[in-house]
């Protein structure tokens, strides 16, 4: 083995096309990767919004309510990969949140 073989590698040694620019996930629409999707009852939710924190994706539409307290409103499906962390983290008596077969 070659003395070169054994060094470090840097950030310079890292492919530049491989490196995707901050900020552009929302460009990125990879809903279609599911097999399953979050389904979000909305008569059930207690806005705790444990889901929205615990969302990998930022796929937890929230918004101010008329009170301003800021409450649940949907679920972004276009980003949303079905990964089932916002239905496993919902408070458990409650289930605002199920997950479902995918229908494509």
């Amino acid at each position: 083995m070659r003395k070169e073989e054994n060094r470090k590698l840097t950030v310079l040694d890292l492919p530049v096309g491989d490196i995707v620019e901050a900020g552009t996930a929302v460009t990125f629409h990879t809903g279609s990767w599911r097999s399953q999707r979050p389904v979000w009852d909305k008569d059930k939710c207690i806005h705790c919004l444990t889901c929205w924190i615990s969302c990998p994706d930022s796929s937890i539409k929230i918004a101010p309510d008329e009170k301003k307290t800021t409450v649940v409103t949907g679920i972004d499906y276009d980003h949303c990969k079905g990964c089932g962390i916002c239905a496993s983290e919902c408070p458990v008596k409650i289930r605002a949140i199920t997950m479902e077969q995918e229908k494509k």
